[in-house]
């Protein structure tokens, strides 16, 4: 048995863990740069705390899902300004811009000279600047990840900046920022979360401890989504469903991902649609389709005992088997309301490219079966 695990150097969860970003930046400089969605309306409790602690503040706002120019656009900022530190408050989008703008402040060139796929993939020569993440959605578990996601728009794809160097400094994960968080958004976030659990626990990169990371996440997920989705306030939930994400992140981080991420890079990348809703869509057809060709090509893989897991965590049935586990998994989206891939423009002609980029993104490469062009086409059409 051989593996390697790495997080976050630090990571302090828990309600009113917020109130420590400001201290714990004024030991990293003087002047950070804060990364936010659109407005900065809900950071300030970040922005107030820094004042306090005599850190001097720019802000940088990233208004949708990151795309390379725009990370570009926050580099130029930090350079300039000569920021000490990065703090990015919000969602994924938000974490995965303010990691991608620590990263290439600090190593010269353009992006393309490290991204994945679509660029050289050029290691990182220079260690980012100081990075805290501060999550206010529970899914994408980006404040534990060592890359960040960018929409390259000239090639229609989403891509990873990665490198160990860019894991977080601090990783602050406080559930009560998630409170407001509405229900399609706190829907999607959390199937997204549920998939980055579930997806490295059936891994060909599986590892003890993402198992326990996955055995620890998945059962939380399942008591706690829906509740949160009809009662945001719930506080019990809402922790249930950030511990998950934060499990989920640190799992793919270790154990990596598979079909419905290695779809999502492309899709996410060519149509207007949020990442959680897409791996949404996804998963019940990914499941399906993994669990035919295990049987068929590799009927002695330990992915199949994982999966049949799977369906025990899920329903909190001793006897459940993939078939229950699917089942519960389609009440859950309907109940959720999660929309199919059509509802985002994806229609049968995208198919067949989708499929050729779905095929060579990172992310398959650690699906637990190699799956066929009719199979990832399948997936697809079940999906739209």
């Amino acid at each position: 048995m051989q593996f390697e695990f790495a997080t976050a150097s630090r990571i302090i969860f828990g309600a009113g863990a917020v109130r420590q970003a400001a201290p714990l930046a004024a030991t990293m400089g003087r002047l950070a740069l804060v990364v936010t969605g659109r407005t900065t309306r809900r950071a300030h409790v970040v922005l107030d705390g820094l004042a306090a602690e005599g850190v001097e503040t720019v802000t940088f706002a990233v208004a949708g899902e990151p795309t390379v120019d725009g990370a570009r656009d926050g580099t130029r900022v930090a350079q300039r300004t000569g920021v000490h530190l990065v703090v990015a408050f919000g969602g994924g989008s938000v974490i995965d811009a303010g990691k991608a703008i620590a990263a290439l402040a600090t190593n010269p060139g353009h992006p393309d000279e490290y991204l994945e796929v679509v660029g050289r993939g050029r290691p990182l020569s220079e260690a980012p600047l100081p990075f805290i993440a501060i999550p206010t959605t529970a899914g994408s578990g980006s404040e534990a990840t060592r890359n960040a996601v960018l929409t390259s728009t000239a090639h229609r794809v989403k891509v990873s900046l990665r490198s160990p160097l860019m894991l977080p400094r601090i990783a602050l994960v406080d559930p009560e920022l998630t409170c407001d968080v509405p229900p399609d958004l706190t829907a999607s976030t959390g199937l997204d979360a549920l998939t980055q659990l579930i997806e490295p626990f059936v891994s060909s990169r599986a590892n003890p401890i993402t198992d326990a990371l996955a055995r620890e996440g998945i059962p939380r997920i399942a008591r706690s989504l829906l509740r949160a989705f009809a009662r945001g306030h719930d506080a019990a939930a809402r922790e249930d469903l950030s511990l998950a994400a934060l499990l989920g992140g640190v799992a793919l981080a270790n154990g990596g991902l598979g079909a419905a991420h290695g779809f999502a890079a492309p899709i996410g990348g060519a149509f207007a649609a949020p990442h959680g809703a897409i791996c949404a869509a996804l998963l019940p057809a990914v499941i399906d389709v993994n669990v035919r060709a295990l049987r068929l090509r590799a009927p002695g893989s330990p992915a199949l005992g994982r999966y049949e897991e799977v369906a025990r965590l899920v329903t909190g049935e001793r006897d459940a088997g993939v078939a229950e586990g699917m089942g519960w998994l389609r009440d859950l989206c309907a109940a959720l309301r999660i929309p199919p891939l059509g509802a985002y423009g994806v229609s049968e002609r995208d198919v067949p490219a989708l499929v050729e980029r779905a095929a060579t993104a990172s992310s398959m490469q650690a699906n637990p079966v190699v799956l066929t062009t009719d199979e990832l086409t399948e997936i697809v059409l079940r999906s739209l």
